[in-house]
């Protein structure tokens, strides 16, 4: 059971992550998790980072598909400086909301990649779709009153992956 949580990759934070590195995985997609993936869940902005790598993603012609467990009035006020489309209400773990997103793309299960914070919401999802998953280490070092619980629980899984897996660890970009 304990590996339905074991990401495919561990990268510091998804700007790490290259069209490249991406393309040569035969990754077409990526979709991610909103609050402290892409955004600080208590600052919808965005950083001059965030957008310097979406740009990247946009030239290579890589879409980014928000994925996100939030409500929609949410997400669009999330990502209204963002311009990005989503899935909201995706259910996570349930691997709905990664097939209603890869299905609206036209693209198979190794085709996409699903980047998230969250060992219990966005590794178990993409174990259960069927997708490589990213694990990214959270924006900030608070959570809404909602994540909270799961930080809680994930202590667990990460020593027990910690102990099945040693090899595991975060790395620069992707291998």
């Amino acid at each position: 059971m304990i590996k339905q949580f074991k990401p495919t990759w561990m990268i510091p934070a998804i700007y790490n992550v290259t069209p490249a590195q991406l393309r040569a995985r035969g990754i077409k997609a990526v979709f991610a998790d909103l609050d402290n993936t892409l955004i600080a869940w208590n600052n919808p902005d965005g950083t001059p980072e965030l957008k310097k790598w979406m740009h990247g993603l946009q030239d290579a012609g890589i879409p980014l598909v928000v994925v996100s467990n939030n409500s929609e009035p949410r997400i669009a006020k999330a990502l209204e400086k963002l311009d990005l489309p989503f899935v909201s209400r995706a259910l996570k773990p349930l691997p709905l909301g990664i097939g209603k997103a890869r299905k609206q793309l036209g693209l198979r299960r190794e085709e996409v990649v699903m980047v998230g914070d969250q060992y219990i919401t966005d590794m178990w999802a993409s174990h259960l779709a069927g997708v490589r998953s990213i694990l990214v280490r959270p924006l900030v070092t608070t959570d809404a009153w909602n994540t909270r619980i799961n930080r809680f629980f994930e202590r667990f899984i990460k020593v027990r992956l910690a102990h099945l897996y040693p090899e595991m660890h975060f790395q620069e970009e992707l291998k």
